[in-house]
């Protein structure tokens, strides 16, 4: 019941001034938000690189409404892998992007995304990085894969995001498995209707492992986006009967989340890699998180208290 109400006050501007003026917001929101702006998150880009990390970075902002918000959110992208040029990362700095944030949701949407990702794409390759598309609610995804599709004609190694928690996941997970792609696995966090997703956990995290074993059995690479302690130790084990060596797969955390999880990892071995946002848009994309699953109401309070 919590979802909706949360989701509206996304949308109210008197409840984005009062959040953001509370106290405690500001640092709760640091934590979980690198900055708003390209120079804020780029020093946090060589941070965590430097303590053998690797990252993939995020201009929050999905509800746009205008086709110049849409370009915008194009020209924000240009400009951040500007800055990753500078800092000569090459692939242990890449970007993820949601299409919603390019327009796939207004008219003429499909070729409106397309046609402003693509230039992110083709410049992020120029300067030996890539692009994941992220997944969005269950109505954007045939959209989303057919512009992976597209992409990777020309840039193979595009990345795309699959939610354990839809029922159609796996087939698309041995669809993408054989095409040798890039593929992030997540749990799922929209609210999604009984009738396209597992809604009890159990039910989720039993898929998550059946989807897991298909894409560590093909020939993709497989990208592990849990703080999970138990899928983690799952991970290892079907990448180790798979025959996998430590860098053909790598683990995916959110930034501000476990960190201590993330550097042990990388001292083991495994390339970890940190999901980083950033932007002005810290409020809508704040209050969504809660929207997407309320439980993380309680996890952000208990965030203002205590640290990892």
């Amino acid at each position: 019941m919590l979802g909706p109400v949360i989701l509206a006050a996304s949308r109210s501007d008197k409840m984005r001034r009062f959040v953001s003026a509370a106290p405690g917001t500001k640092q709760v929101v640091g934590r979980f938000i690198a900055g708003e702006t390209v120079e804020q998150v780029v020093p946090i880009v060589r941070e965590t690189t430097d303590r053998g990390l690797e990252v993939t970075l995020d201009v929050v902002g999905e509800d746009i409404t205008t086709r110049q918000q849409a370009y915008d959110a194009r020209d924000a992208y240009m400009e951040l892998i500007e800055h990753l040029e500078d800092l000569g990362l090459g692939a242990r700095a890449e970007m993820s992007v949601k299409l919603s944030m390019f327009g796939q949701a207004l008219e003429g949407g499909h070729e409106l995304a397309l046609a402003n990702v693509r230039p992110v794409v083709e410049a992020a390759a120029a300067i030996g990085t890539t692009v994941t598309l992220d997944a969005e609610d269950h109505t954007t995804l045939d959209s989303m894969f057919a512009i992976h599709e597209e992409l990777r004609k020309d840039f193979p190694q595009t990345g795309c995001v699959i939610q354990a928690y839809l029922f159609r996941t796996e087939e698309d997970a041995r669809r993408l498995a054989a095409n040798g792609s890039r593929v992030r696995i997540v749990k799922g966090a929209y609210k999604e209707p009984a009738s396209v997703a597992y809604q009890d956990k159990a039910e989720i995290d039993k898929a998550y492992v059946r989807i897991l074993r298909i894409l560590m059995e093909g020939d993709g690479y497989p990208m592990i986006g849990s703080h999970d302690p138990r899928l983690i130790a799952i991970t290892q084990e079907l990448a180790r009967r798979a025959g996998r060596k430590l860098d053909e797969y790598e683990f995916q955390m959110l930034y501000g989340i476990r960190s201590d999880e993330h550097v042990r990892l990388a001292a083991e071995g495994h390339r970890m890699r940190v999901y980083t946002a950033y932007g002005t848009d810290w409020y809508g994309y704040f209050m969504r998180r809660l929207a997407e699953k309320p439980a993380n109401l309680l996890f952000f309070v208990r965030s203002m208290i205590t640290k990892n």
